[in-house]
């Protein structure tokens, strides 16, 4: 049966531009690119086809195909990581940057992301543009399942979202996810777990999400001196 959007399907990719690979799914790939996080996770994403969770041409592509599908799509601009504005770089003074300004390193001014792409006398020009503005890109990709139990959607889209498993529990129409405390102070996990209560209740039969921090007498228990 072909992939519709609203499937939730695990793809793996390895995403190209100028045959300099940026973004991949294999572990071996990412390691042998220099673009290995070791925090990353690798083996394959869990997403919503038609629900943004990949580059808008790569999302499309995904319809109509089946599952063990093995392909590679190329993708302009505007359906990858947009156009390239002029007005987005800007020149900053030297003075603004805590270390020497230096090309191609990466920089936060304002609370935005840039990149040093030019440094003339007193004044550093910044790149402000998303990565890979501009650029064709190109991404080879495999549809490895399409998943219909409910309690691996929602593992799927907490791994997409954190990049981690969770303790979860689904009971007639309910979903309880546990949550380790620490947690509750990552910020990535402040900014995505109202999306993720949202995509859940708006893709599959739940309807509600809980979230659980769980306490136990050794995580409160008081850390001692050789700790």
């Amino acid at each position: 049966m072909s992939i519709v959007n609203g499937d939730f399907i695990k793809v793996s990719y390895t995403g190209k531009s100028d045959d300099r690979i940026f973004d991949t799914t294999d572990e071996e790939t990412a390691k042998a690119n220099n673009i290995y996080n070791e925090k990353g996770k690798y083996g394959g994403d869990i997403i919503i086809v038609g629900s943004g969770h990949t580059v808008a041409g790569l999302d499309e592509d995904f319809a109509g195909k089946e599952v063990g599908y093995k392909g590679s799509v190329t993708i302009p601009p505007e359906k990858a990581f947009g156009h390239r504005n002029p007005e987005l770089i800007e020149s900053i003074p030297i003075t603004r940057f805590k270390d020497r300004p230096q090309v191609g390193m990466p920089v936060e001014i304002d609370g935005r992301p840039g990149i040093i792409i030019r440094v003339i006398g007193r004044m550093a020009q910044v790149d402000f543009n998303r990565f890979l503005a501009g650029q064709t890109v190109t991404y080879d990709y495999e549809i490895i399942e399409k998943i219909e139990d409910t309690e691996a959607k929602v593992q799927g889209l907490l791994g997409l979202y954190i990049g981690r498993a969770f303790s979860i529990k689904v009971n007639d129409g309910t979903v309880t996810v546990e949550i380790e405390p620490e947690l509750t102070y990552n910020q990535r996990w402040l900014m995505s777990k109202r999306q993720i209560a949202k995509e859940i209740i708006n893709n599959t039969e739940i309807k509600e999400v809980n979230y659980l921090e769980r306490y136990t007498g050794e995580i409160l228990a008081p850390k001692t001196a050789s700790e």
